[in-house]
């Protein structure tokens, strides 16, 4: 009963939270067009693992916005190659998580989006 009445809410709330998504995102910044192709560049070893109407895959998405961040974005529920690659990588399925692979090639996968949001603002804000 418990379950039925939460898959309920879910898609009840389901459409305001993409309203909410798409109507609040940020503008992004603007950078010089050298330092935003060193942007591009380092975005693409970076992924973020989400749920579409997550509500803190949302403030991540957001600050990506905000920072220009081209992160290619990986559908961990409806998605079972992601859903996978998410439990067999980060060990647990659980969003928002960021895949970070290095110059070397080693992974690293960052939980919970105060963490995400930190570290890319760290790497990125003044770049």
């Amino acid at each position: 009963m418990i379950k039925i009445f939460f898959r309920t809410l879910r898609l009840i709330l389901m459409p305001f939270m993409l309203l909410w998504s798409s109507l609040a995102t940020p503008k992004g910044m603007v950078r010089p067009s050298e330092a935003q192709k060193k942007i591009d560049q380092d975005c693409e070893k970076l992924a973020l693992y989400h749920f579409k109407t997550c509500p803190f895959c949302i403030k991540v998405r957001h600050e990506m916005a905000r920072l220009s961040l081209p992160i290619a974005l990986r559908d961990a529920q409806h998605d079972t190659k992601h859903r996978d690659d998410l439990m067999l990588g980060g060990g647990k399925i659980q969003t928002p998580c960021l895949q970070i692979t290095d110059q070397s090639g080693k992974v690293q996968w960052l939980y919970e989006s105060g963490d995400i949001i930190r570290y890319l603002q760290q790497r990125f804000q003044n770049a």
